[in-house]
């Protein structure tokens, strides 16, 4: 009897293998036949001509022209919220049952992972080394004692602040004044450093421009300097820190995306930099832009992104309320980024960024 239970068990479990790969196939095969009709590739095809337009346009971003308003840089600037667009017309395509709208998401898809997949994982190590952090304090910040006061709990090795004002300098420099032995202030941009600082200068990042600009005297230029370069005294060595606070770019209907004095600021930046003798660089600073963006050719040729090499997401600061973009950078050469991240907001409508690097 317990022969016969068996083989009836065994013939059982066929059985239902059975059902189980014939249930299989009476569910593909008719998904395999709708699909290659013709029905679902002709429904939607307005939702597959923008998922091409859609991917072509993050795919060849760079071709697109700067002579009518900046649109290419404008482009660039939020180019990773285009991925947004991809579950909309996803959702689109499935309610159209469309098999040619979602095919075709497969261009957007792979460009956009292609441009920042590696941006979604955390790419920090673990390490000693030294931090360094940058801040745009903001020219309005309602507590600037408190702010310094936060920063200076970060425990930053070096710090810099830009956006400062004459109200307010005397605050920074008397709240950060026990963590910070060492700073200097050059116009609107300071640098405050626990490690010997040297060599400061302003650094001439083309703030005026045209014939009267070598007319002005130096000491009226110096109120409104907005870049210094100073070396700082690394167990390693000397490290040349640069921080800049390039021009506001601004959308106006008019002119469209407005960053005239920020491009040309970039330029001069970039120049003084490629005249550094030091290959160990650091550049913190608000250059009002996103590196992803054309005009900061001439700097992103020459450095790294900190975020890019070891943080954890975009790392946006902008607005501080509501960040949508990164235009706090920490930007690195000769030297090795550990980890990057975004500090807690302070009254300025800009977050601070941290990194630490290896020097």
């Amino acid at each position: 009897m317990a022969q016969v239970d068996t083989a009836e068990g065994g013939q059982g479990g066929a059985g239902r293998r059975d059902t189980d790969a014939g249930t299989w196939r009476a569910r593909i095969g008719p998904a395999i036949r709708a699909a290659s009709r013709p029905a679902p590739w002709k429904r939607g095809r307005v939702l597959a001509a923008l998922a091409l337009l859609l991917g072509l346009l993050m795919l060849l971003h760079a071709k697109i022209p700067n002579r009518i308003g900046n649109l290419g840089s404008l482009v660039e600037t939020f180019l990773p919220w285009f991925g947004l667009f991809i579950p909309v017309l996803l959702i689109g395509a499935l309610w159209r049952r469309s098999a040619s709208g979602v095919a075709a998401l497969l261009l957007p898809v792979i460009v956009w992972l292609n441009l920042f997949g590696g941006l979604l994982g955390d790419k920090s190590h673990p390490g000693s080394g030294l931090t360094v952090a940058e801040h745009n304090v903001g020219a309005g910040n309602p507590d600037p004692a408190g702010t310094a006061r936060g920063l200076a709990a970060s425990g930053a090795d070096v710090l810099a602040l830009v956006e400062l004002t004459e109200e307010a300098r005397g605050t920074y420099e008397t709240e950060l004044a026990k963590a910070y032995p060492y700073h200097t202030v050059q116009g609107t941009v300071g640098l405050w450093s626990k490690l010997p600082l040297s060599d400061t200068q302003p650094v001439d990042t083309k703030m005026d421009a045209g014939p009267l600009a070598d007319t002005k005297p130096l000491d009226v230029k110096m109120a409104y300097n907005r870049a210094l370069r100073t070396t700082v005294a690394t167990r390693q060595g000397p490290l040349a820190v640069y921080v800049a606070h390039l021009g506001s770019a601004r959308v106006n209907p008019r002119v469209g995306f407005w960053t005239a004095h920020r491009d040309r600021n970039a330029q001069a930046l970039g120049e003084a930099i490629a005249a550094e003798r030091n290959e160990r660089v650091v550049l913190l600073g608000d250059l009002n832009g996103s590196m992803d963006d054309r005009a900061f050719a001439s700097i992103t040729s020459q450095l790294r992104s900190a975020q890019d090499a070891a943080g954890n997401g975009f790392g946006f600061t902008w607005p501080a309320k509501f960040p949508v973009v990164r235009i706090d950078q920490i930007l690195v050469r000769g030297v090795q980024a550990g980890s990057s991240w975004v500090l807690p907001a302070t009254g300025s409508d800009h977050l601070p960024v941290a990194a630490r690097i290896t020097p």
